[in-house]
């Protein structure tokens, strides 16, 4: 399965891509924690294949921030997903979700599901969500706004009593289906807030499977169906949010609001109309050389730009770019024996610092905004003096520039990044994510300390040889 295919749009599965969101009056912080935390080696053929594949009125109450933690690690060579724990339903039970930037919609794991998987190996008590079991769910009809808005009209055929569903294929076949329900979810700080999500009734492909299995999916989209849109359509919360994911120390921040301390003025232009967050890259920079590209070279047809996605764990570049990226810095080394692992994994034998024996990455955007990527981001050690590289190849351009540009968590971590709506930009810097933001309170006008998390420091999770996966989920397009 390509990177850069759009995975099929199924009936039910139509998100409606919107950067429209009223004004906002709140923060919110998410706890979120590795999926892969406490598992056995996997292979890295798995860590790419998972890549490639995943390819109404809310909040009753104003508040001024929830600080749901963060935890995991973001080092390719030990974990992998971010989940957040989430207490939904009345009388409310915890659920365990990935976060993820690049799908659009909540879902998790309904009692009615005929094969949804009842363990998980990745050290989470797995939870079913039960409608009939909490007082506080509603059923969403598909006569109801959230389904014709989802669907941009009503549905041929609706019933006032039939249910809005949903149904979702990937790229890799992997498929999530079942209905939209509403209830209660419940974040720190006594902040209650009813949302939409699905009710997932079946699963299959990966989903099913108990080594990968959570109890769903929280997605952080630009769709109106996502959790944050909906939330910026209550009124209640800003339209910025910002993820720091910690490589060094574990845990990090996912906080929803305006960023105010530090200052991120190192920002770039959204591009618009995009399903995901893409951004226009210009240039790459490696050794401080400017690498001599074609200047079309990033357009990547209707994935215009590049895709900035906590979702995903490696860099993905057209062939054309990874491979003189690739050369120029191996050229640091020229001694270094080579070899291939899994059939798509560059790594060599070096007993050295990376840092002084390797060059700085830097990418330029629009806006002359910069990012730099050192080796220890881009380069992850396999074994003892074994080290690969985090760069691969999303193939070759098409004529009809069907490429691929994505820019996941080795170039992510250990940066504050926020995520400007409001504006249209997206923007980072070098953070400590161990430390703390301020977030502005819009609800008191003062400002809110946001401090990091490490979910698994206080957990059973231990630390496995090789936990290397993160999904891109891609939401279906029509």
């Amino acid at each position: 399965m390509d990177l850069h295919k759009n995975p099929r749009a199924v009936l039910g599965c139509f998100l409606i891509f919107s950067t429209f969101f009223p004004d906002a009056s709140a923060n919110f912080v998410f706890s979120v924690s590795h999926k892969f935390n406490g598992r056995d080696g996997r292979s890295l053929s798995e860590l790419k294949a998972h890549d490639s594949r995943r390819h109404g009125r809310i909040l009753a109450d104003s508040a001024s921030a929830v600080d749901l933690q963060l935890g995991g690690n973001g080092r390719p060579s030990e974990t992998g997903l971010y989940f957040a724990k989430l207490r939904i339903g009345s009388p409310s039970k915890d659920y365990f979700v990935q976060v993820d930037t690049g799908s659009d919609i909540l879902w998790v794991n309904c009692i009615d599901c005929t094969n949804c998987p009842k363990k998980s190996d990745i050290g989470v008590k797995l939870t079913l969500y039960d409608p009939k079991g909490s007082s506080s769910s509603k059923a969403v009809t598909c006569n109801q706004e959230f389904c014709t808005s989802k669907y941009n009209g009503q549905l041929p055929g609706c019933q006032p009593d039939l249910l809005c569903q949903y149904d979702v294929t990937y790229g890799d076949g992997s498929a999530t289906a079942g209905y939209f329900v509403k209830d209660t979810i419940q974040f720190d700080k006594g902040t209650n807030g009813s949302v939409v999500f699905g009710c997932g009734a079946r699963q299959s492909g990966q989903l099913d499977k108990s080594s990968e299995a959570l109890d769903g999916i929280l997605g952080f989209g630009q769709a109106n169906s996502s959790v944050f849109s909906q939330l910026a359509a209550s009124g209640k919360v800003k339209k910025q949010f910002a993820h720091c994911l910690d490589n060094v120390r574990g845990g990090g921040i996912f906080a929803i609001g305006q960023v105010v301390e530090p200052k991120v003025k190192n920002t770039t232009p959204l591009v618009r109309g995009q399903a995901h967050y893409n951004v226009v890259m210009e240039a790459i920079e490696v050794g401080g050389n400017v690498l001599q590209l074609p200047s079309d070279v990033f357009d990547t047809g209707s994935n215009a730009g590049t895709i900035i996605d906590s979702g995903t764990t490696l860099g993905y570049l057209p062939e054309e770019v990874f491979n003189a990226v690739m050369k120029k810095i191996l050229a640091k080394q020229p001694d270094l024996k080579l070899h291939t692992v899994d059939d798509q994994f560059t790594c060599f034998q070096f007993s050295n610092n990376v840092d002084n024996g390797f060059p700085l990455v830097k990418l330029h955007f629009k806006n002359s905004a910069s990012l730099t990527v050192y080796p220890h981001d881009y380069l992850f050690q396999l074994k003892e003096d074994v080290w690969c590289s985090g760069w691969q190849s999303s193939g070759m351009k098409s004529k009809s520039g069907d490429s691929m540009t994505l820019l996941g968590d080795l170039v992510l971590s250990n940066k504050l990044v926020i995520y400007d709506l409001e504006n249209q930009m997206i923007g980072w810097t070098d953070y400590n994510c161990s430390s703390s933001i301020k977030v502005r309170n819009e609800k008191t006008g003062g400002v809110d300390t946001i401090g990091a998390h490490n979910l698994s420091s206080a957990s059973t999770f231990t630390t496995g040889r090789l936990l290397l996966t993160f999904f891109l989920l891609i939401s279906a397009v029509f």
